[in-house]
């Protein structure tokens, strides 16, 4: 790796790192100029194990050892700041040993990621960085062998969404569907075999445990955004709407438990006599 010793946040060399906590200028930035940011040496590590390549490294003096063992034999630039440093260039207190500035990778096509898939979850339109990154642990931990995110949903890159997921978004593979209206998505997904399931609260909705116990061969679990839910476009794509029996007077749950919640039950279907 390569040390470069930075005394200073205006520093140009930290461009990538400046200000993460302005989250609308950095979903613009990401996608545009092909970064994200990997934090901690735990989600560096899964990133690179996925064949994703750093640009830069963040860190203290005190972790150089660690970055050294996970970058290996890479000529990578590592910029080694103090405590106060990376506060002022971040916006907030650096403390899980490192941020990377990660090249992009191109996303592969809807039709790759569902060839060899059986169970797969779809996130329509979720805006909370935080439950896109739980949705992917929970996929990763509970079965699911891909992840849609529709046009929609927040970047599964986003910083916190790879934190939350303990850097599951690496190792589950995910791509972009398209839009419902129009039914491009609907087609990808009934292209590559899928039974289109939409999590929602309707009135012919069937209960998640009868749908488990005779769940068709492929499975598109499909959930809305954190308020509205899905909308007309995705119900009408679906081939049938599953609802989660709730009680204490609760209509249903946060979207990340929700998918966790029905990927655990394609995993043990109940035996309905």
């Amino acid at each position: 790796m390569h040390l470069e010793r930075i005394t200073s946040a205006a520093d140009e060399r930290l461009a990538d790192y400046r200000d993460l906590t302005d989250v609308a200028l950095r979903r613009r930035l990401e996608p545009e100029g092909g970064l994200y940011m990997a934090e901690s040496g735990k989600v560096l590590a899964r990133a690179l194990r996925a064949g994703h390549e750093p640009r830069s490294v963040m860190t203290a003096e005190k972790w150089l050892g660690e970055v050294e063992a996970i970058l290996g034999d890479r000529d990578t630039p590592v910029y080694v700041v103090g405590d106060e440093i990376a506060e002022q260039t971040t916006g907030f207190a650096v403390h899980r040993g490192m941020l990377a500035a990660m090249h992009r990778p191109e996303l592969p096509p809807v039709a790759e990621v569902l060839r060899d898939a059986r169970t797969v979850l779809v996130l329509d339109a979720l805006v909370d960085h935080t439950n896109v990154g739980a949705a992917f642990r929970g996929a990763a931990g509970l079965g699911a062998d891909a992840v849609l995110v529709t046009p929609r949903c927040a970047d599964p890159l986003y910083r916190r969404s790879v934190r939350v997921s303990m850097g599951t978004v690496f190792q589950v593979p995910w791509t972009r569907l398209p839009e419902w209206k129009g039914g491009a998505a609907r087609d990808a997904l009934h292209g590559s075999g899928f039974h289109i399931a939409a999590m929602a609260l309707a009135d012919d909705a069937v209960p998640l445990d009868e749908f488990a116990a005779a769940r068709p061969d492929k499975v598109a679990f499909v959930l809305g955004s954190e308020g509205p839910g899905l909308d007309r476009a995705a119900l009408a794509a679906a081939d049938t709407s599953v609802v989660i029996p709730m009680a204490g007077g609760v209509d249903s749950l946060n979207v990340a438990s929700a998918s966790a919640v029905a990927l655990w039950a394609l995993q043990h279907p109940p035996r309905l006599s």
